[in-house]
């Protein structure tokens, strides 16, 4: 909870949450990164992680778990304040967030669906040894208009 005050200063930025799905909130208040970090910390199983630079929390990074056949696949995202967009910071946390769920979690492959329009994010997939699989054409809404999206996957080459 002492991750309050940096992680609304970040989040609460349009930029950040027109690239993200809409249950991330904007305008990204108090209230809203409270109900997060309790939701977060209540998990038995962890699934978030806080992006921390300089000491403070800039961002998140996490997964979800499949479940029934997709239950050794998880779906990865992540978002980053934008005072720091563009140093590899992303990157990071995504290869650390796949090796745990590779590793701890012993899952055979991860994926992500950016928005196809979202170079930024899919730079950082591919950086992190994400492969594209396909454009899912017209496949969400995002402030009304249809949006497709980019299916990027990687798979544990140990399982």
């Amino acid at each position: 909870m002492q991750d309050i005050e940096s992680l609304v200063r970040h989040a609460d930025n349009a930029r950040v949450a027109q690239r993200l799905r809409d249950r991330f909130p904007h305008p990204y208040t108090r209230g809203a990164g409270l109900a997060f970090l309790r939701h977060a910390t209540s998990s038995i199983r962890p699934g978030n992680f806080a992006i921390e630079v300089d000491g403070e929390a800039a961002g998140g990074v996490g997964f979800v778990p499949g479940t029934d056949v997709e239950r050794y696949s998880a779906e990865v995202g992540y978002w980053l304040g934008e005072s720091l967009w563009g140093r590899g910071i992303a990157t990071e946390a995504l290869k650390l967030v796949t090796g745990y769920c590779f590793g701890s979690e012993h899952l055979l492959r991860c994926f992500a669906v950016p928005f196809a329009s979202n170079v930024a994010s899919v730079r950082v997939l591919e950086k992190a040894g994400y492969t594209l699989e396909g454009i899912l054409r017209s496949s969400s809404v995002k402030a009304g208009r249809p949006r497709d999206q980019a299916m990027y996957s990687r798979i544990n080459p140990e399982w």
